[in-house]
């Protein structure tokens, strides 16, 4: 059986002056999310961090059940594709319904590509709207899972013969499907068998628009530690440009019988360390939430801009139980 080893982190990018992206670690679903919002007075903010939250209840509500509602249950799904897919569901309402109650809100909408692990199985399954992406790095290849949904995307599946030079005037930033651009969304959901080392990247288009794929390969495959892979590719789209907010989650799936040590990458200051999930049959999810946060960010307190995560308060908050 495998087991889960990610981390995530999210930068504003240099050229932004606020974070309209989102991502989520939900180790005790094994679900990651990473949502890239989008419209004026910080609605894409709320609209991402709607989403998150959204699937993120609406997970820790049926834990325990096979809820679909108030979707019906697809029976050529699996009961893991069917709550993906019902989370995203219910989120895109949410953000909707928001949008048509507040008027600062309204129009906002958000990316959303969420990865969930089903370890019975061995099986991956990615839900996907917008043009957050989502890789697979196995056997030194990068292979890109997802399809942008995206108005260039659209020309260049319909106009695969078109110009390079047409291609090139094409807007780049029009995104053909989102969540809360209506009230009913189409979600597009792919299965994954998953092996032993297979590594995935989540990420929004702040970074697969500034670095290339062979770039987010190379820096997957020199730094086994997620968290290290992660604040490289980060640095990596900033030094490119930084011309958008950027975020990545990095999946790493290993050995459940072996321990997990990461090499350091030749040449490498970097510290590197385990990022494991731990084994939740015996721990609350908010035990178990707290652990994680803890773990992922005990070495690299110095350098923790993500606001949902602060060690120090952490390490604070435990000290006085």
């Amino acid at each position: 059986m495998l087991r889960v080893v990610a981390a995530g982190r999210s930068d504003v990018g240099l050229l932004r002056e606020h974070n309209e992206d989102s991502f989520a670690l939900l180790p005790a679903h094994e679900l990651f999310i990473v949502a890239d919002g989008m419209g004026g007075h910080r609605a894409g903010e709320v609209a991402s961090q709607l989403a998150t939250s959204t699937v993120t209840a609406f997970f820790d509500s049926t834990m325990r059940e096979d809820a679909t509602w108030p979707f019906h249950y697809d029976p050529a799904l699996s009961v893991e594709e069917n709550r993906l897919v019902t989370s995203i569901k219910v989120a895109n309402r949410s953000i909707y319904e928001e949008g048509v109650r507040a008027a600062d809100h309204r129009g906002m909408g958000t990316t959303f590509v969420g990865l969930l692990v089903a370890r019975q199985t061995n099986r991956v399954f990615v839900g996907h709207v917008g043009d957050s992406r989502c890789y697979r790095v196995r056997d030194g290849q990068i292979t890109l899972l997802t399809q942008d949904h995206s108005l260039i995307n659209e020309y260049i599946r319909t106009m695969p013969d078109l110009p390079a030079a047409q291609r090139d005037e094409l807007p780049r930033n029009v995104i053909t499907r989102a969540l809360g651009m209506n009230d009913v969304v189409l979600v597009d959901l792919l299965a994954d068998a998953a092996r032993e080392d297979d590594v995935y990247v989540l990420c929004s288009d702040g970074l697969s628009g500034m670095i290339s794929d062979e770039e987010i390969l190379d820096v997957v495959t020199r730094h086994e530690d997620p968290e290290v892979a992660c604040r490289s590719l980060i640095a990596m789209a900033n030094d490119h440009g930084g011309e958008d907010n950027i975020t990545a989650v990095v999946i790493r799936l290993v050995d459940a019988d072996r321990d997990f040590v990461p090499k350091r990458a030749p040449g490498s200051m970097e510290e590197t360390r385990q990022v494991a999930l731990p084994d939740f049959n015996d721990l609350t999810v908010e035990q178990a939430r707290n652990d994680l946060l803890v773990d992922i960010r005990d070495d690299f307190d110095v350098c923790a801009t993500d606001p949902a995560i602060r060690v120090a308060e952490l390490k604070s908050s435990r000290s006085k139980k």
